[in-house]
């Protein structure tokens, strides 16, 4: 119990001193995350709009399967990603493995569903008299969509935040794309699991309190828009 203790205290003196390699890590962190959020965005919310507004056969299976999709392993997606990106792979050339860059198209396949369905689920809480009526006035497709996605706003910005909770908090794509190297491509749940393994358990612990504080300040942000 005291090495727990001991480890909180100056795991909360890391914090406070601002400590170089945890501020590193932290930001690291943060970037990868952001990047592979607005990459993720800008794919999903689009498709998401377009599966909602068309109607073709299987579109119910395509939902259900982008559905299923939510809890895809994030092992998984890192197999798939470092075949894809290894020396041997289709886009080996590009040299992404065990880079930055790698670990964002992998957290972007993994936030992907996540945005698309979320999206989908929230134009459909839109009044179907709203399509109708923009429809009847004479507007294109895109027109239409775009109101839609303006009257749905909240919870488009509540499946992106979903989408950002889950890529910071993922380890397997970080861990099998990243390589968990120091200084380079090491984030803040590649750096827990190491370090916690070596008995280092106040830097753990300290990106434990940080990670925690992302994490409630997502969850305020996705309650704030909910309740909108």
């Amino acid at each position: 119990m005291n090495e727990i203790l001991n480890g909180l205290i100056q795991a909360i003196e890391l914090i406070v001193k601002c400590d170089p390699e945890v501020m590193s890590i932290t930001l690291r962190t943060l970037e990868i995350t952001f990047t592979s959020t607005l990459i993720g965005v800008l794919i999903a919310i689009p498709i998401g709009g377009l599966i909602y507004f068309k109607n073709f056969t299987g579109k119910r299976s395509l939902v259900n399967l982008i559905q299923t999709l939510y809890s895809l392993p994030t092992v998984l997606v890192g197999l798939l990603v470092f075949l894809l990106i290894s020396n041997e792979g289709p886009l080996g050339n590009f040299q992404l493995l065990f880079t930055p860059g790698g670990m964002i198209q992998g957290q972007t396949i993994l936030i992907l569903p996540i945005i698309t369905g979320f999206t989908i689920t929230g134009l459909y809480g839109v009044k179907s008299e709203i399509k109708d009526l923009a429809l009847s006035l004479g507007a294109s497709d895109f027109q239409t969509i775009h109101t839609l996605m303006k009257e749905a706003k909240y919870a488009l910005y509540a499946a992106v935040i979903l989408g950002f909770g889950r890529a910071i908090s993922e380890v397997g794509v970080a861990l099998m794309i990243g390589g968990n190297i120091r200084g380079f491509t090491r984030v803040i749940t590649t750096t827990m699991s190491l370090e916690t393994a070596k008995g280092n358990l106040e830097l753990s612990i300290a990106l434990g309190i940080i990670l925690l504080g992302i994490s409630l300040l997502i969850n305020l942000a996705l309650n704030h828009f909910q309740e909108k």
